[in-house]
């Protein structure tokens, strides 16, 4: 294979690892795609591709469609233990976030909201929500008329507005203000300001530290303040679990402000916040180690600001 034709597929490998990532919501799964799309670029008779960027996309586009059609994923995601995997900001595989669209796309409550769609549905939305494809482009790489790629964004972007937090994008620097003192509340035992910091309509998803089977899923203030509350409560048997005793920083996950538990360098732990007119409005738990590994090379890579608590 000559040099130019892997510097082309190179030159667009960030771009399409992020649309996997999206469709995905799996880093490990979106790397795996885009090197499958590397093979078949590779094996390909390339004078024949008029658009190789347009060629790749669609071939990305239906090997993330294949893995999210495959039975083993829908036995995964059907089995209520699914949650993305988090990536850190600056990371290259959040890709596009030049408009809010974009960087709503990838948010950890909008990936989950997604799998509430059908794998066309959830293409469709993707690549017109976070990369601007018209609907004619978008037909030709799914196959499918533009009235059909019409109907599918539309019917996606009722289900996943429908669910999702309204009030605009929280401003970063008020957001984290949220953060810091929700985190002051949950480690103090304050439950009435735990509470009062929460939207009515809050949620929160939690893995469990990956020891359980199913994701534990709270609705209501008090009950989501009484389990934040717990879980933000220091033990000797947590520290056991974590690998000693963490620091706490606040960094921003899939565009939103988190809690990253950290001990010796290592994230064990992240709580992402989404934040709405001045409050939390969901909370997104991660502790499994398998879900947090490519988080882990980028806080490593990464410089971080002092933590807001240094022993937890």
């Amino acid at each position: 294979m000559e040099a130019a034709a892997i510097d082309r597929f190179e030159a667009g490998r960030g771009r399409l690892a992020s649309l996997a990532y999206r469709l995905l919501g799996s880093a490990a799964d979106a790397e795996d795609a885009v090197q499958d799309a590397f093979l078949r670029w590779q094996a390909a008779d390339r004078e024949r591709i008029a658009v190789p960027e347009a060629w790749l996309t669609k071939v990305v586009t239906n090997l993330c469609l294949d893995r999210l059609r495959s039975a083993q994923a829908r036995h995964e995601r059907a089995a209520g233990a699914w949650l993305p995997e988090p990536l850190l900001e600056g990371d290259p595989m959040l890709g596009p976030a030049d408009s809010f669209e974009q960087r709503e796309s990838v948010s950890l409550a909008v990936l989950i909201l997604m799998e509430r769609l059908s794998p066309v549905e959830r293409a469709v939305y993707v690549l017109r929500e976070a990369f601007s494809y018209s609907h004619a482009e978008i037909a030709g790489i799914l196959d499918i008329s533009e009235s059909a790629s019409q109907q599918h964004v539309h019917r996606a972007r009722i289900r996943v507005t429908a669910e999702r937090h309204r009030g605009g994008e929280a401003d970063p620097a008020s957001a984290r203000r949220v953060v810091e003192e929700f985190l002051s509340a949950a480690t103090s035992g304050r439950t009435e300001r735990l509470v009062a910091l929460l939207t009515d309509d809050v949620t929160a998803v939690s893995d469990g530290a990956g020891l359980g089977r199913r994701l534990l899923r709270l609705r209501t203030r008090e009950r989501v303040a009484s389990f934040v509350r717990a879980g933000f409560r220091p033990t000797e048997a947590k520290r056991r679990l974590a690998g000693g005793s963490p620091a706490m920083h606040i960094a921003r996950v899939n565009g939103s402000p988190a809690v990253l538990a950290v001990v010796d360098d290592r994230v064990v732990g992240i709580v992402a916040f989404g934040v709405s007119e001045g409050k939390v409005s969901s909370l997104h738990g991660i502790a499994a180690a398998a879900r947090l590994s490519r988080l882990n090379e980028s806080w490593r890579r990464h410089e971080p600001d002092a933590p807001i608590i240094a022993a937890w």
